[in-house]
């Protein structure tokens, strides 16, 4: 089979059951439990009306501006699948627009993640099927290949294995990596937990922030009351 173009079966797929879990929580409360080190980047914004991006990530490597096996991704994903693209960060061509987005739609996917850009942008902002892209063109896409599915892909140094948990919300994307999504997801719901607790101390104007003041000291800061 030859590298660079080809296509691999799925071999597992985060469940969803565990999607439903984190759905409710921030990406960024979960990309702090994750020490902040993951990230697919500031570039990758969400496109759509609003609403949240969780699923299975189905992956696709793709020669910049060619949408070939997105395409054929568009498939073989089974509903609920996330399908996340790895196109190089290249904004030249645009790689899905208002009619590929109807196809997902009517699949019942969960989303598109596309480190690349989208055309038709109007359409897919005017609704609610989550798109993330990097940026907008209305040059079309070249359809010749080469590109792999269901092979590791990276978005900004952000590694996504085929299954893993993507998370998208305003904040922007995360993968949470297959074996370690419910050890995350406990620590990020302490975490959203602690937040709101300190949310109602902020607002009964019972804040402690002496941290402040003792990390300052810890670090030699000069000039402190």
């Amino acid at each position: 089979m030859p590298v660079g173009f080809r296509i691999l079966p799925v071999t597992r797929r985060i469940a969803p059951e565990v999607v439903a879990r984190f759905r409710s929580l921030p990406v960024a409360n979960v990309s702090d439990v994750m020490s902040r080190l993951t990230a697919g980047g500031p570039r990758l914004r969400p496109m759509h009306a609003g609403g949240v991006l969780a699923g299975p990530a189905f992956t696709v490597k793709t020669r910049p501006g060619d949408n070939l096996m997105i395409h054929k991704a568009l498939a073989l994903a089974a509903p609920g699948d996330v399908i996340v693209v790895d196109a190089g960060g290249d904004l030249t061509n645009a790689l899905i627009g208002e009619l590929m987005l109807a196809q997902m739609v009517k699949r019942g996917l969960g989303g598109i993640v596309l480190d690349g850009a989208i055309r038709d942008s109007a359409a897919i902002r005017a609704q609610g099927f989550p798109v993330f892209a990097a940026g907008v063109t209305h040059r079309g896409p070249y359809k010749d290949g080469p590109g792999e599915i269901n092979v590791p892909v990276a978005i900004d140094g952000m590694v996504i294995e085929p299954g893993d948990l993507v998370l998208g919300d305003d904040d922007g994307l995360l993968c949470v990596p297959f074996a370690e999504a419910e050890a995350i997801h406990a620590a990020a719901t302490q975490k959203a937990a602690a937040e709101a607790r300190q949310m109602k101390n902020i607002e009964a104007g019972t804040h402690d922030a002496s941290w402040v003041d003792a990390t300052l000291r810890r670090l030699g800061c000069d000039g402190l009351a």
